[in-house]
């Protein structure tokens, strides 16, 4: 095998592979500081590993599924990485305030506000009685449940481009209205989460499209284009899966499911028209914000226009002693002073996934500063990838062994993307097929590990305040450990591609390289 050329043009993959740094994540200028570890580049990764090992431990181990206990491993993570660093400790200080910084970290967490306030603004509305009315009507059972919210669920991310946002919309409503009509609530919450991965991996407007596309060189229609078959592969056997396993697996009995099934009300099916609106405002190309923010206006409009819920719902201050504006709809008389409703409970509940995530981001940020990427890279570059074959299962591994460390997918896609281009570009990989390996496994894996931001995302709205533990009981409150089996579509779109690398299914080469350059064995 050798190399390309120096002159040898990159045609359609053109140019030197981007280093992530237009994404906010990855920077390397000549006068960023440099951390120097005891025990070398390897011993950055120490905040990221414990981390982990934390994570495996109180949530494998102990079975505590508590985003607040994972944020206490984050912080203990961070601070021991310190006593690891050679000298000034202000660079090690100053890098986690870079990486807290991030616009990576900033649009996961946008995105999180927006779409919980959204999510409780229809739930207050009465959207899950509408659902419950809907799945009756139309004979969609507690077996058949599973597969159905993994199809819709898929839909509204492939529409809304984000699959963190699907996720808190489907569990905040789909999900109890299918475990109070029998679904099993760990297969429902698997199948939600596997919808978010379809839409994360294939919409054209998905973060994790966009920065796979413009990393490796390639435009964004190709690139969807061209991973259609992939996506198509995985989501047939998830979807006969999920049928299979929701009639194997029995759903729970929850205290006054029945009075709450006789709750259905087809008003609430209203909402459908909000939900809409964001769909089609962010398929014509609207920012998410905007379109979630418009069906946001709608959602409310709705609620009261139809009754289905008071301004109080919506936004409530609650003061101890009555005055002159206590007649007003959104004040009412408590006996604590606070602020509550929907917009309120909706955007609160991801506060300790907010300091989660951008903890996981400086952690990141003191890998790529301490060399621990790139003795990632140097690694994969002289050891691994010595054939074509190895080279793309090298990327889909690395690819998932990042991505199971910054659990963020996008900041995983982001740190990952220059070393996928690199190898790519090495054996004359089309940039299409690198960037479908790329987004595959970071769509994918951001949804199953039980410390992934995917999965905590819905978990948080069933332990937030108000959340659908304290609303339905406990039985609305799955483990995230538990749902790693489950997630159908993830674990398929990974093996398809490790099958793919090995078989070289759907394996293109940049044309206008010389093929003797290349080793294709």
């Amino acid at each position: 095998m050798t190399d390309t050329t120096a002159g040898t043009p990159a045609a359609t993959d053109g140019g030197d592979p981007p280093d992530g740094s237009d994404f906010g994540v990855g920077e390397e200028g000549s006068d960023d500081p440099r951390i120097e570890f005891r025990g070398g580049k390897w011993a950055s990764t120490l905040p990221l590993v414990f981390f982990i090992a934390w994570a495996i431990f109180q949530s494998g181990v102990l079975g505590i599924g508590d985003t607040n206990g994972l944020v206490v491993g984050a912080l203990v993570g961070t601070t021991l990485g310190m006593f690891l660093v050679r000298g000034d400790w202000k660079a090690y200080a100053d890098t986690i305030f870079e990486g807290m910084t991030q616009r990576v970290a900033a649009t996961a967490i946008v995105a999180w506000l927006w779409a919980g306030m959204f999510a409780q603004t229809l739930q207050a509305g009465g959207f899950v009685e509408g659902l419950i009315f809907a799945a009756d009507a139309l004979n969609v059972g507690a077996s058949t449940f599973p597969a159905a919210a993994f199809i819709l669920c898929g839909l509204l991310a492939t529409g809304i481009g984000t699959g963190y946002g699907a996720t808190v919309a489907f569990v905040t409503l789909f999900f109890p209205a299918g475990v109070l009509i029998g679904a099993n609530p760990v297969l429902l919450f698997a199948a939600i989460l596997s919808g978010a991965v379809f839409g994360d991996n294939l919409a054209p407007v998905s973060d994790t499209t966009i920065v796979s596309a413009v990393t490796q060189d390639a435009d964004i229609g190709g690139v969807v284009a061209s991973r259609f078959k992939y996506a198509i592969a995985a989501a047939v056997p998830a979807f006969a899966a999920y049928l299979i396993a929701g009639s194997a697996m029995a759903g729970v009995s929850l205290e006054g499911a029945v009075a709450l099934r006789e709750s259905a009300n087809a008003l609430g099916l209203v909402h459908l028209l909000s939900m809409g609106v964001v769909i089609v405002t962010a398929v014509a190309g609207r920012h998410i914000v905007e379109a979630i923010s418009w069906g946001l206006v709608v959602a409310v409009a709705s609620n009261l226009l139809f009754g289905l819920s008071s301004a109080s719902d919506i936004v409530a201050f609650t003061v101890t002693e009555a005055g002159a504006l206590s007649g007003l709809p959104v004040v009412e008389v408590g006996e604590t002073a606070g602020v509550g409703g929907s917009l309120y409970t909706g955007a609160v509940g991801f506060f300790p996934l907010i300091v989660l995530t951008l903890l996981i981001v400086a952690m990141a940020q003191i890998m790529i500063r301490g060399g621990g990427f790139e003795a990632i890279q140097t690694f994969l570059l002289d050891r691994v990838a010595t054939t074509v074959r190895r080279a793309e299962l090298t990327m889909v591994l690395g690819t998932a062994t990042i991505n199971g460390m910054i659990t963020i997918n996008t900041a995983a896609e982001i740190a990952i993307a220059p070393y996928v281009a690199r190898i790519g570009e090495k054996f004359n990989i089309n940039g299409y097929r690198r960037a479908n390996i790329l987004d595959a496994n970071t769509s994918a894996l951001g949804y199953i590990f039980p410390w992934a931001g995917g999965v905590l995302v819905g978990y948080q709205v069933m332990v937030g305040p108000d959340g659908l533990g304290s609303q339905y009981g406990p039985e609305m409150v799955v483990n995230p450990i538990e749902v790693v089996p489950y997630v159908f579509h993830g674990w398929f779109l990974v093996a398809i591609f490790i099958i793919a690398a090995i078989t070289g299914f759907g394996r293109e080469y940049i044309p206008d390289r010389a093929s003797e350059e290349v080793s294709r064995a």
